[in-house]
């Protein structure tokens, strides 16, 4: 890589960098005098320090273990579907818990009891899913070898 193409890409990160901070202090602005301000500011770092300094290295860790354990280009039958199913669980949490159940019931008039069942089964149709691709794509690998 030449060196104006890395100052390049160096100026234009610090250019990202600086329009998303200049969005954040701009939002921050608009909630001043909410007071519900404060909360928002600590679980804001609650999921910083959550993501960056637990949750990453685990799945990173976790990443590096499958690619070691199976070969690079079987992971990404894993990867998808297992990213699939956390963006699920994070985001269904609170229904899978069942957390704010009163709430709920008096919103929609149903109960939470069907959303950690409609989880597992999501999650297992997701692996399940790809596993059918990657036998696909198996077979008509082996199949284009053997012609």
């Amino acid at each position: 890589m030449s060196s104006v193409t890395r100052r390049a890409g160096v100026f234009i990160g610090l250019v990202a960098m600086l329009g998303c901070f200049s969005l954040a202090g701009y939002v921050i602005s608009l909630l001043q005098g909410n007071p519900s301000l404060d909360r928002m500011l600590v679980w804001f770092a609650g999921a910083v320090v959550g993501h960056d300094l637990v949750a990453f290295p685990l799945y990173a860790a976790t990443d590096r273990l499958s690619v070691a354990v199976f070969h690079a280009a079987k992971v990404n039958y894993l990867r998808v579907p297992a990213a699939a199913s956390a963006l699920l669980f994070v985001v269904y949490l609170p229904g899978i818990i069942r957390q704010g159940g009163n709430t709920y019931v008096a919103a929609t008039g149903q109960t939470q009891e069907p959303f950690l069942g409609r989880w597992i089964l999501l999650t297992a149709i997701a692996f399940a899913l790809s596993g059918l691709v990657y036998v696909v794509r198996l077979a008509f690998t082996r199949r284009g070898s053997t012609a």
